[in-house]
């Protein structure tokens, strides 16, 4: 008999509990034929989900990308398998034809049987942009319901700048599952204060409070007052006493919709329970599969066909498509009747939305990007920066950011007229205020970049380290959030070594599909804007000085355009024939020019290679790049303020790198250059021992 054909044991069960079930056992079977994964969590919170997605959650299966959908966010990534069931049982259909077939269900049920193999749509975490329905890449605890902030943040802009009266065009949910993990990890916390504080009442946590990690029972860890420490944050805080209880889950949900001012968290109390209905086990709750004899006296505890694997009864698939299929396909049918009206009234802002979907810029988007005439005093990178920023900012009005309290010094402010700023009182502002939350500014701006906005966030280059995980998952999941950081170096001078970055810079590199650049100078400042903002697919990083860069004279040097090619000749030998080539970025740039203008002066023919992004330089054609670093020039020195890890590259064996290969110092700046070798007198000592070699 084929598995389809199997009767359920108890036919007059109700619709709710067949669904509910389907859901368990699918989550069983899958890990189970993996070898790998975590069953517990999605059989624990299996009513939970259907529940908010059958009667709740506005999405339309038939198009997962509508803009004005309710976001659900599965924080606790190791529960995928929840999602993929939902997602198989709902028909949600793929959309994406970088990575799926268009209009095909995303998630078939051969590949909820190939869960957590390669190129499977069902890997062990939730991936962006890799299955169609899926809202984040999650997998570390915590970035799930802090990236669920910036969505909700993001919702409350949108609706501020686009709404209009009788046209609602943006008014959707943000739903969270987390568990006690992510309730442990602290960008938890800091994304639930800013959340509180900013009262986005659109935000909802669901917090399942099952009381089980990897180690064990959480009470060997944490024993805090999640509910006390939440009503503090501002947040409204309600419980649903067990997670089989489909009435009270309602009602639940139904309080946060008549919130509306202050996000709402709902504990969930539940426990995983097997083959015997108390039976509680803490190792399927993370990582390891229940066993066949468990499953098989499971499936008989819920009345289903014991030897059945990855069976979908008949009517469940008709249950959600008369759910949330009917009810979502209403929803966005609406939406977009509405949006039509509105497109023909406000047809300006009808362009911004779509361009906005197809992360496409505003056209005249860098018609006021500033110029910088040569001097040699010069202006401070970040300097530079606040001018491009802002006026690329009032060009393209869905370009909002912040910094995490440091806006005075990295010079991230939006000062035109109208900017203002984001708070409780103002959701129109173009300025965040994250406060001194590096790690949650981090995710909240993947969550705001995942709404089609366009994110920047700010802070000192040392901090960096602080939201790396949010800016690895920003790569990972190929949105195009803007980094900058500024005090890029040992230049920060007197503040020392704990605020002077020497690793940072190579590890942000490390990172793939994320663009790193340091421009020089101010023109390279510019076009170091002017690449980023043309990125789709790929975050950036612009790390940037406190001090002064000498502005080049571009008729005598090479023009600052090069800088999307990563690396260019900005100085050349005649002839185009150096016996010697500096490699630099930043602030050295200007120090290499100064050595190569005396070994010009002395007959040495030099060239002077500007490489403010190793990444944009290595996309280039081996022809480009052996035309700037030729490989029968031997003689190469690279300088730079930072670890020299990873020079070796570019100045080959025969080369040498002046850089940082130790921590620095707290002193004036020209202390430091003299003490770490950054000066032109020590750029010219290495060179002419290079030379010497030739010879």
């Amino acid at each position: 008999m084929a598995a389809s054909a199997i009767p359920i044991t108890h036919p007059g069960r109700h619709m709710d509990d067949l669904c509910i079930s389907t859901i368990r056992t699918l989550a069983m079977d899958a890990v189970q034929q993996a070898n790998s994964g975590h069953p517990g969590t999605p059989m624990g919170m299996a009513p939970v989900v259907y529940r908010l997605w059958q009667q709740f959650l506005r999405f339309d299966p038939e198009d997962p990308i509508w803009p004005n959908r309710d976001r659900f966010v599965l924080s606790i990534g190791h529960a995928s398998m929840l999602l993929y069931s939902m997602l198989h049982l709902c028909g949600v259909k793929a959309v994406d034809a970088d990575y799926e077939r268009l209009g095909e269900p995303c998630v078939k049920l051969d590949d909820i049987r190939q869960f957590r193999q390669l190129e499977s749509k069902c890997p062990g975490h939730p991936e962006y942009r890799w299955t169609s329905g899926i809202e984040t890449t999650t997998g570390p605890l915590g970035q799930g319901v802090a990236t669920s902030v910036g969505m909700a943040l993001a919702e409350r802009w949108l609706a501020n700048h686009f709404n209009r009266p009788g046209h609602e065009i943006f008014n959707y949910n943000v739903y969270a599952l987390c568990g006690d993990g992510c309730m442990m990890e602290g960008v938890s916390g800091e994304a639930a204060s800013l959340a509180g504080h900013l009262k986005l009442s659109n935000l909802c946590w669901i917090y399942d409070n099952n009381r089980i990690t990897i180690e064990g029972h959480t009470d060997w860890a944490f024993s805090e007052d999640v509910a006390t420490r939440f009503i503090g944050y501002g947040w409204n805080v309600t419980r649903v006493g067990d997670a089989n209880d489909q009435e009270m889950l309602a009602r639940a949900f139904q309080t946060f919709l008549h919130t509306n001012d202050r996000p709402t968290l709902i504990i969930v109390d539940s426990h995983i329970a097997y083959g015997a209905p108390n039976k509680q086990d803490t190792s399927a709750a993370h990582g390891e599969p229940l066993g066949e004899e468990e499953i098989r006296l499971t499936k008989r505890n819920y009345g289903w066909p014991e030897e059945a694997k990855f069976y979908v009864p008949d009517g469940v698939k008709e249950h959600f498509r008369a759910g949330i299929g009917k009810r979502g396909k209403e929803l966005h049918e609406q939406w977009q009747e509405t949006f039509r009206h509105y497109a023909d009234q406000n047809p300006e802002l009808a362009s911004q939305v779509g361009k906005m979907q197809r992360r496409e810029l505003p056209n005249g988007w860098d018609r006021d990007l500033p110029e910088f005439p040569a001097d040699p005093k010069g202006v401070a990178g970040r300097d530079a920066s606040a001018k491009v920023l802002n006026a690329i900012a009032r060009n393209v009005p869905w370009m909002v950011g912040g910094s995490a309290d440091l806006a005075p010094s990295t010079k991230t402010r939006l000062t035109f007229e109208g900017a203002g700023d984001f708070t409780a009182t103002n959701y129109g502002g173009r300025n965040l205020h994250f406060g001194i939350r590096e790690h949650a500014m981090g995710s909240i701006l993947n969550g705001m970049a995942l709404s089609k906005m366009r994110p920047f966030g700010s802070g000192f280059l040392i901090f960096s380290d602080y939201l790396r995980p949010a800016i690895r998952l920003a790569a990972l999941m190929e949105i195009p959030v803007i980094y900058i950081f500024t005090h890029d170096s040992i230049g920060v001078g007197e503040d020392g070594p704990t605020h002077q970055p020497i690793e940072q810079l190579i590890s942000l590199r490390a990172i793939p599909n994320l663009i790193t650049l340091r421009p020089g100078d101010p023109s390279e400042v510019v076009e170091a804007w002017r690449v980023i903002m043309q990125l789709r697919h790929k975050p950036a990083v612009l790390v940037l000085s406190r001090q002064a860069l000498p502005t080049l004279d571009r008729n005598r040097y090479a023009a600052a355009s090069g800088v999307a090619k990563g690396g260019y000749i900005l100085a050349d030998a005649p002839g185009g024939k150096p016996d010697i080539l500096f490699l630099a970025t930043g602030s050295e740039v200007g120090l290499a020019i100064e050595a190569y203008e005396k070994l010009t002066a002395e007959g040495v023919a030099a060239r002077v290679v500007s490489m403010p992004s190793w990444e944009l330089f290595e996309e280039q054609p081996q022809i480009y790049r052996d035309a700037v670093i030729p490989p029968d020039v031997t003689a190469r020195i690279s300088v730079e303020q930072a670890s020299t890890l990873g020079w070796a590259l570019y100045h080959g064996s025969g080369g040498r790198a002046i850089g940082m290969k130790t921590f620095g110092s707290s002193a004036p700046l020209k202390e430091l250059q003299k003490k770490f070798g950054f000066t032109p007198d020590n750029l010219l000592v290495a060179a002419r021992e290079l030379l010497s070699r030739k010879r």
